[in-house]
């Protein structure tokens, strides 16, 4: 059993040395400290790709080259994911307006679109400043098909809850629609209202109100 812990971790600790080379710095040089996604995913994977191969192997033979096996598989799977979650967040985050963040969340993109530039107050139609926004988000998803896509739409804490979820749903559902209009496939779409319930900021501010009154649409890789 010594043996056998002792093999999946040297295998994952193989991986993760490739996966933390340094990455590049501002000046394009390799003098950066942290890892990107893609070095990051190759870590996770090869991590679980070791671990998986060294405990479910049914003959218990050889477990230390199937733990190998796994973690260099998991690395090259999870350094793919990475790298397409990167690609895609850059491709986005050049295809909109400067209002719009797009963050990498490791596992998944989350696109924050504020209440300023998507409606008028208490309204749930679309400007048409930020359709146009929308329309570069659907083409992005178009580019990078294997994903399934949460439009969740959030409130300040003004007026009631009720109010505030039904505003929310129904702005989450024309963001959607939009998408939907641009092409991407309704079976990738889940549109949810959040109302108040979920503020990011603190709601006794008036920009901190302003935060918390958005859309996001959350981006999930499906392989």
């Amino acid at each position: 059993m010594i043996l056998r812990i002792s093999t999946i971790l040297a295998a994952t600790g193989l991986v993760a040395l490739g996966a933390c080379a340094p990455t590049p710095g501002m000046d394009g040089m390799g003098t950066g400290t942290g890892m990107s996604r893609t070095q990051q995913g190759a870590l996770a994977g090869a991590a679980v790709g070791a671990v998986l191969a060294g405990t479910r192997d049914s003959d218990k033979n050889n477990q230390g080259k199937d733990a190998a096996r796994g973690a260099i598989i998991g690395g090259i799977a999870g350094a793919v994911a990475g790298n397409i979650l990167d690609r895609q967040a850059q491709a986005l985050q050049q295809s909109v307006s400067s209002n719009v963040q797009v963050v990498n969340r490791g596992d998944h993109l989350q696109v924050v679109l504020p209440e300023g530039i998507l409606f008028a107050t208490g309204s749930a139609a679309v400007t048409g400043q930020a359709q146009s926004d929308l329309y570069a988000v659907a083409r992005n998803l178009n580019q990078y098909p294997n994903s399934r896509v949460q439009v969740v739409g959030h409130t300040d804490n003004t007026g009631s809850q009720a109010f505030n979820m039904d505003l929310s749903q129904r702005r989450a559902q024309s963001v959607a629609s939009i998408l939907t209009a641009a092409g991407v496939a309704p079976a990738r779409l889940v549109a949810t209202g959040q109302g108040m319930n979920q503020p990011v900021a603190s709601n006794d501010t008036a920009q901190g109100r302003a935060q918390n009154r958005r859309v996001e649409i959350l981006i999930f890789p499906t392989r």
